[in-house]
């Protein structure tokens, strides 16, 4: 993400917020902490409260476009919480985020850093396409993963047997 971001700062005027928790007992989190503070400049800001839900809203409500570029991802909490905030999301294109962005539709599918750089550089510059599929993807998550539309499908099934 840090590539990708590095890539896009070369042609748009961003700054990326890296924010999350550090698991103590990952033999390669302390590893992997010291590579990104080693990143840290002006407009690479490192966060390590990832467990304050007012920081993690505050941020997600202002942030631009939001990333989470994971390697393996069961269901992204942090993409549905970003696109519930009307927030484009740009996600990896694996796991459970394919299921929940459809990509150039209410987000971006990538797989590479390169990817990512073009996608963060196009929603930057293009405030109606980020501000287009915010909207959209607010709509998905209000359709497909809120508990309100699996109560219905429960009673849908419950509906059926009567």
């Amino acid at each position: 993400m840090v590539e990708a971001f590095k890539l896009a700062s070369k042609q748009v005027d961003a700054r990326l917020v890296l924010l999350g928790n550090f698991a103590t007992d990952d033999p390669e989190g302390e590893e992997i902490f010291h590579s990104l503070c080693a990143c840290r400049d002006e407009r690479i800001l490192i966060l390590t409260s990832g467990d304050d839900t007012a920081l993690v809203n505050a941020l997600q409500t202002r942030a631009a476009v939001v990333l989470q570029k994971s390697l393996r991802e069961g269901f992204g909490l942090t993409v549905a919480e970003a696109m519930w905030k009307s927030r484009a999301v740009i996600g990896g294109n694996v796991g459970g985020i394919r299921y929940q962005i459809e990509d150039g539709v209410d987000g971006f599918l990538v797989s590479s850093k390169e990817e990512t750089a073009e996608r963060i550089v196009q929603l930057l510059k293009d405030e109606k396409l980020r501000e287009e599929m915010g909207r959209k993807a607010r709509e998905t998550v209000r359709k497909e993963f809120l508990l309100t539309r699996y109560a219905e499908e429960y009673l849908d099934l419950f509906g059926a047997f009567g």
